[in-house]
């Protein structure tokens, strides 16, 4: 991967820029996305074009150096850089939901400090966050808390330099979210990601041993006590339609890679009877080509309203959130995930009957896009959201927030 270099180039000032910049990003990770996928080495250098581009502080506070960007350029740039690369896709929209987090469920002290700290050292998250399991417990040592434990999956934190650490308080219970060091001694990577797709996330696992963190830094707790409120719950619709947005993304670009395929190699079949002099003829070609970028527009529209619907709640006032919003929200973002998983995984697979049998080749690389849809479209069932929307439909009931809603 050749890399460019912004630092002497002016950042751009509008959401289109930005939209532009993502797309340039997405331009160098497209030359050997499928070489490094093959290597599945740590990408250090995929996170330093992020940061180098600006694109890593695209939400951040402009007093600090950051864009001041709304949460739809976000998920919009998200997109762009997953058509490149689907695993930088979702390193980035995963750091934005961590960028945010102190956002989400932190104190105003908290939220002014953790944004001027990253946003003014361009430093990256990654976060061992999993809480299906109680695999991190924290122990309350009077003015400290210390995590202990191991975390199955720490998407990033290898190649973060912020760790959003979660765990359960032993004896309440409760959950704490707490941003750490990346680089310390306390927490240790397993290098153990060796998945299907989405191979350079370094989604593997992460030792934490003794890592100390102030009362103080526990993300939204005064006096050891949790100010609730109902903005806090987003944080589950804002990383599923981060989800959605990267799988949009990596759907494109699949599209893209058949289309060029087929133009520049997919020969006409010559037993047909009505025989083609290119395959760019072929009924059958057309017709594949049709269906498919038919359902793409659809599914881009539902995101792109999903988008637009959840950035107005997320930049608003956070007490004036109420349930109902949220729930709303919860059910048009469960709706346009299901679309695009099952559109994603159509059109990745689909592809390779338009393209033709050399159109497998390894040094193609025309798998990768449903390897890594495939991969990350399991992180939950997508048969829940498929029944989130049934029970709106139905009988007109929102989901209730949890840890996967």
């Amino acid at each position: 991967m050749t890399t460019e270099n912004w630092n002497d180039d002016a950042r751009p000032t509008t959401s289109e820029g930005w939209t532009a910049r993502a797309k340039e990003v997405a331009a160098v990770l497209a030359t050997d996305a499928v070489e490094r996928d093959q290597a599945n080495r740590t990408p250090h250098a995929e996170v330093r074009l992020l940061k180098d581009s600006g694109l890593v502080t695209l939400l951040g506070p402009k007093e600090h150096g950051g864009a001041g960007e709304s949460w739809e350029t976000a998920y919009r740039v998200v997109r762009e850089v997953a058509k490149g690369d689907g695993s930088i896709g979702q390193l980035l929209g995963y750091h934005y939901l961590w960028a945010w987090a102190a956002r989400l469920v932190g104190t105003p002290e908290q939220i002014a400090a953790v944004e001027q700290l990253y946003t003014a050292n361009n430093f990256f998250f990654g976060g061992a966050v999993n809480p299906r399991d109680d695999d991190l417990v924290i122990a309350d040592e009077g003015d400290v808390l210390v995590f202990r434990g191991k975390k199955s999956f720490s998407t990033g934190s290898k190649v973060s330099d912020l760790t959003v650490l979660e765990g359960v308080l032993e004896n309440s219970g409760e959950h704490v979210f707490a941003i750490v060091p990346s680089d310390q001694d306390g927490i240790t990577y397993g290098d153990d990601w060796d998945n299907l797709g989405q191979r350079l996330t370094e989604s593997g696992s992460v030792l934490v041993e003794d890592v100390r963190v102030p009362w103080s830094s526990a993300a939204g707790y005064v006096d050891k006590q949790f100010q609730a409120l109902t903005y806090n719950t987003l944080n589950v619709p804002t990383i599923q339609l981060v989800f959605a947005n990267f799988y949009l993304g990596i759907a494109q670009a699949a599209l893209e890679a058949g289309l060029s395929y087929t133009a520049q190699h997919t020969r006409p079949w010559p037993y047909g009877g009505d025989n083609k002099e290119s395959a760019t003829e072929e009924f059958y070609v057309l017709d594949a080509y049709g269906d498919l970028q038919a359902k793409l527009w659809a599914a881009e529209a539902l995101i792109d309203k999903a988008n637009a619907q959840l950035s107005a709640l997320l930049h608003a006032e956070r007490e004036a959130l109420t349930p109902e919003q949220r729930g709303e929200a919860a059910v048009l973002i469960a709706a346009a995930k299901q679309r695009i998983i099952d559109t994603g995984l159509e059109v990745s697979t689909r592809i390779f009957e338009v393209t033709g049998a050399r159109a497998t080749a390894s040094s193609v690389g025309l798998d990768i896009y449903w390897r890594n849809l495939r991969t990350h479209s399991l992180h939950d069932p997508v048969a829940y959201k498929r029944v989130e929307v049934g029970r709106y439909a139905l009988l007109g009931e929102l989901p209730e927030p949890t840890w996967y809603t």
